[in-house]
């Protein structure tokens, strides 16, 4: 393959695509990324940081259609949807209520959990090799904390379910031990569960080690360059035309994340990813910086101290693809950390921003051929986890290309199931 050197064409430019360029270009491909607007810039550039291979359970679980129709029409709810008339939005929530059951939420925790502890262990040897230099990489673990007694005593239902069925226990802090281990938190909180198997680094920064890296092994990365369609015979694609001229491909990666849906015409394929709005705000850190990062369970507000910046971050909003700042959306990240946090907020604010997560309907990311197709390929809808997913999904990717051995399992992440 390295005396060959195909040409593959991998359309997005965030932290999945560019972990694709990575190991096709290991794998003695050419590679060029094409993206529409600039490298690393969308939902890959500002969210929350995590490697998370405590994410497991996906969003569609028994009760959780209920729940959602309790808390969406509340004032100050993290979770917003605005019903609109879109044939795919109706049809990805009947599509969601369908794996709301035990046996797909079982599955999918499966197929997650592969992809999860790949990219944790990838990214480690990626990033203490030397391969991506100063990302703010931590491997402190993730505190899910706890205002309320009872829904503390609730979440190790949870624990204990991810202890039995996945093998991936936390340890349980009750109040006073909890703020001995992170001072930075008020009294008064009830608890929290640590998982020790969780890192974090700086999303942004993380993204430029990839573009320094990629240049390197001699990547061409086109900026402000968008993707128009395909040139196809008998069901092959020679040509990715955009709009700065047409490239000759011998393979094709569709890597557009929450863009996805809106391909479904070159694509052939009507994936059931919607756009899930989330939103973050940048500070300097806080005179009483917590060292831990955290999600507060209950408001859905999550807390990245990083070394050189703060960040505040979550909610989840199905408001199609709405490019406004919602100030209602950060005062609910603002005020969810004061309830728990001494000193929540920092100064100056540095960035407020939202991105648009690729929301799959079982929670579960599209990784593979497209039936339409002998030589295009799709990474896609890795929900809220394509950070933490990001390295093992580039890696699969090579492997099916190269029809190496997969290093995971990749039926559950077939485009056509």
């Amino acid at each position: 393959m390295s005396e060959s050197r195909d040409r593959v064409v991998v359309v997005g430019g965030g932290v999945v695509g560019a972990a694709c360029a990575y190991y096709l270009a290991q794998s003695g491909f050419s590679v060029t990324i094409i993206d529409q607007k600039q490298f690393g810039s969308a939902c890959s550039h500002a969210n929350c940081g995590y490697v998370s291979p405590s994410h497991i359970l996906p969003l569609c679980r028994p009760g959780a259609v209920g729940n959602a129709l309790k808390t969406m029409f509340q004032k100050n709810s993290p979770f917003k949807m605005r019903f609109r008339l879109d044939p795919s939005l109706w049809s990805w929530l009947l599509s969601f209520a369908r794996h709301c059951n035990e046996k797909d939420m079982y599955a999918a925790g499966f197929a997650r959990q592969a992809l999860l502890d790949s990219s944790k262990d990838l990214y480690r040897d990626l990033i203490t090799g030397g391969t991506l230099t100063d990302c703010e990489w931590q491997e402190l673990g993730l505190l899910f904390v706890f205002k309320s007694q009872s829904h503390f005593e609730h979440y190790r239902e949870t624990d204990q379910l991810l202890r039995e069925k996945y093998g991936l226990g936390a340890k349980a802090y009750p109040e006073q031990e909890l703020l001995e281990l992170e001072p930075a938190l008020k009294p008064g909180v009830a608890g929290a569960f640590l998982y020790e198997c969780d890192a974090h680094l700086r999303p942004d920064k993380l993204m430029s080690a990839w573009k320094r890296r990629l240049f390197e092994d001699g990547v061409e990365i086109l900026e402000n360059c968008t993707f128009q369609g395909f040139d196809r015979s008998r069901g092959k694609v020679g040509t990715v035309q955009t709009s700065t001229g047409p490239i000759a491909a011998e393979q094709v990666v569709v890597a557009t994340g929450a863009w996805t849906p809106l391909l479904k015409n070159q694509l052939h394929k009507a994936l059931p990813i919607q756009p899930g709005k989330g939103y973050s705000i940048t500070m300097n850190r806080p005179a009483v910086c917590p060292k831990y990062p955290m999600i507060f369970e209950e408001h859905r507000v999550a807390i990245t101290p990083m070394d050189s910046v703060y960040r505040v971050g979550s909610t989840m909003e199905f408001a199609g693809y709405d490019t406004s700042l919602n100030e209602q959306r950060f005062s609910l990240l603002t005020e969810g950390a004061k309830l728990y946090l001494k000193d929540p907020l920092g100064e100056p604010v540095l960035e407020k921003w939202y991105g648009w997560r690729p929301m799959s309907s079982d929670g579960v990311p599209f990784i593979g051929k497209l039936p339409a197709y002998q030589n295009v390929w799709v990474a896609a809808g890795h929900s809220m986890l394509g950070l933490s997913m990001g390295s093992g999904t580039g890696k699969l990717i090579s492997e099916l290309i190269t029809g190496a051995v997969p290093h995971v399992d990749p039926a559950a992440y077939r485009v056509d199931r």
